[in-house]
C-alpha cells in the first residue's frame, strides 16, 4: 500500500479497522488469544477456577455434598463451563467485531459524534491487507476460541448425560 493511499483516508485513525486491531492485540485480556497454546491453556485454567470458586457455592445450596456428591459435582462442572464460556464470549465478540470491520469493503465512521456516520470505501490495496490480517492472524484465534467453546459445550453435554443416567 502506497504513503498516499494512508495519507487520503479520511477516516480518524482510533477509528480505522487497523488501528483498533492493533490495540485489541495489545489489551490484557483480548492478547490472550494470541498465546502460546500452553499458555493460552493456563489462562483458561485460572479463569475456571475463579469460576468454581463461584459455581461451588451456588451447587451448594442446591446439593448437599455429603448427600448428594454426584449432583455437586455435574453442577459445579456445569457451573464453571457456563462462567468460563461467557468469559470467553467476551474475546469472541471483541475479536469477532475486528475480524468484521477488516474483512468489510468499507469503512463506517464518525468524524464529530453519534450524528454524522459516514462510509468509505477502501482501497484495494487497504483491503487485501486488511483481509490478509484476518486470514492469518485473526481467523486462527477465533477458530481456538471455538474449539475451546466445543470443549466446554461437550463437557456440558456429558455432565448433563451423565446427570440424566445417574442422577
Amino acid at each position: 500500500m502506497n504513503e498516499s493511499t494512508v495519507n487520503f483516508c479520511p477516516v480518524p485513525k482510533e477509528q480505522q479497522p487497523i488501528h483498533e486491531y492493533q490495540q485489541l492485540k495489545e489489551s490484557w485480556l483480548f492478547d490472550w488469544g494470541t498465546l502460546a497454546i500452553s499458555k493460552y491453556s493456563r489462562k483458561i485454567a485460572w479463569v475456571s477456577f475463579w469460576s468454581l470458586v463461584l459455581a461451588a457455592p451456588l451447587a451448594m445450596s442446591i446439593f448437599a455434598p455429603a448427600q448428594e456428591t454426584l449432583k455437586f459435582i455435574l453442577s459445579c462442572l456445569i457451573g464453571v463451563c457456563l462462567f468460563t464460556g461467557l468469559f470467553l464470549s467476551r474475546i469472541y465478540l471483541g475479536w469477532r467485531y475486528i475480524k468484521d470491520r477488516l474483512k468489510s469493503d468499507r469503512i463506517f465512521y464518525e468524524e464529530s459524534g453519534w450524528y454524522d456516520g459516514q462510509t468509505w470505501l477502501k482501497p484495494t490495496a487497504m483491503l487485501n491487507r486488511d483481509r490478509l490480517i484476518v486470514s492469518y492472524e485473526i481467523e486462527p484465534i477465533l477458530i481456538r476460541l471455538g474449539k475451546t467453546f466445543g470443549l466446554l459445550a461437550g463437557i456440558i453435554g456429558l455432565s448433563s448425560l451423565i446427570w440424566l443416567i445417574f442422577g
